[in-house]
């Protein structure tokens, strides 16, 4: 009962903030950066509350600067704070004490890359030019990323329990199976043609569109399993009772979403 709420809760806020106002959206995904960063910071053991949260901070701002320059500003000078700040880390290594400098410096980055980076292409996603050039913000395709990130979850996992019998990657994850992929997969298909009908759009564009999500985000969910492991942790937080962190929640999202975008801007946008 708790998991079936606290999954509701996350579905009916995150559907608010990104159906209800652009900037409903960007303090909803600023507060996702700021918990999923500072669950990379603990998981990778980065001892310094002040190293975590000037990374935290770097972090939503590279998110605010990408809704900034997708959306109103337009404006590329908005990111030259954020490469100082990625100076910074490697710069500030030097004036430490720490053991191993190089591997801090490291998992700062890869704490830019993977929770504030990728999200930030959520931006250029949300942010589409109309028929005469005008950009205009439109959740269409944040949506549907998430729907289909949760069905295909949903799909593979009463699909993958019933009738799961090899091992899609049993060294990572060992209870995922083929039948559960396909399964997912082939629900995800079958809303992208509803999605056709509802948009307008071509039906073979939203099913390019829902195979690159559910694809990446296997991948992505594989990908946060093997992070997991490497720093020897069950679930990345515990933020959502019966569902773990927020990374937990955003694992298939974070690499689905470059590939949505990569998509749209190959085969939506041209």
């Amino acid at each position: 009962m708790i998991r079936a709420l606290t999954g509701a809760a996350f579905v009916v806020t995150l559907t608010a903030a990104i159906c209800f106002n652009p900037y409903a959206f960007l303090l909803f995904f600023c507060l996702v950066i700021i918990l999923g960063m500072n669950e990379f910071y603990n998981l990778a053991r980065i001892k310094s509350k002040g190293d975590k949260w000037i990374g935290i901070l770097g972090g939503v701002y590279l998110f605010t600067a990408t809704f900034l320059y997708a959306g109103p500003l337009e404006e590329e000078l908005i990111f030259l704070p954020y490469i100082l700040f990625l100076m910074y880390l490697l710069i500030s290594e030097l004036y430490k004490k720490e053991a191993d400098p190089i591997r801090n410096c490291g998992f700062h980055i890869l704490g830019q890359i993977y929770c504030a980076g990728s999200l930030s292409l959520l931006n250029f996603i949300a942010f589409l030019p109309d028929e005469f050039g005008e950009v205009n913000y439109s959740w269409v395709f944040l949506m549907a990323i998430f729907i289909f990130v949760w069905l295909n979850d949903t799909g593979a996992y009463l699909i993958g329990t019933a009738f799961g019998k090899h091992r899609l990657f049993e060294r990572i994850s060992p209870l995922k199976s083929w039948e559960g992929f396909f399964g997912g997969w082939l629900v995800v298909l079958i809303f992208s043609l509803f999605c056709a009908w509802y948009t307008g759009i071509e039906w073979y564009i939203w099913v390019g569109f829902a195979s690159t999500v559910v694809i990446f985000g296997t991948l992505g969910d594989l990908s946060e399993s093997l992070l997991k492991r490497t720093f020897g942790a069950k679930d990345s937080g515990k933020f959502f009772p019966g569902h773990g962190g927020i990374l937990d929640r955003f694992d298939s999202v974070i690499l689905a979403t470059p590939a949505a975008y990569i998509f749209i801007e190959l085969f939506i946008r041209n």
